[in-house]
């Protein structure tokens, strides 16, 4: 029911930068949790950033430094400014968002992906 529409991938060449959106739509009482993750072409999906509530944020030991994961709290938004980039960056990119959705009887947990926007980088 929590729709998550994505933007700003593209093809970039390395050292470059890109600035992707997600932005959580549906009837949300509250989100604790958001975050990226890639998958890359025979592997396994794996996490890039999160960011909770509280502005707590989590990075993988491979984007440190040269990714930021920042949010909109009002605007149920969250950002992932990607700087440096270099080939093995290339992987479609995925977010997550976990909260509460109002419920029948009572808020519900939810726990919705997006639907991916690709980032190449590539000379």
């Amino acid at each position: 029911q929590v729709q998550l529409v994505e933007s700003g991938g593209g093809l970039v060449h390395p050292g470059g930068s890109l600035r992707l959106s997600c932005a959580a739509r549906g009837n949300i009482v509250s989100i604790y949790n958001m975050g990226w993750y890639r998958r890359a072409p025979g592997k396994q999906r794996e996490l890039v950033a999160t960011i909770d509530a509280s502005d707590n944020q989590n990075y993988a030991d491979f984007v440190k430094g040269r990714f930021t994961i920042s949010r909109d709290g009002a605007k149920n938004t969250v950002f992932l400014e990607m700087n440096s980039l270099k080939p093995e960056d290339t992987a479609v990119y995925y977010c997550n968002a976990k909260g509460y959705i109002v419920g029948p009887a009572r808020s519900a947990e939810f726990n919705s992906w997006g639907q991916g926007t690709q980032v190449t980088v590539s000379s």
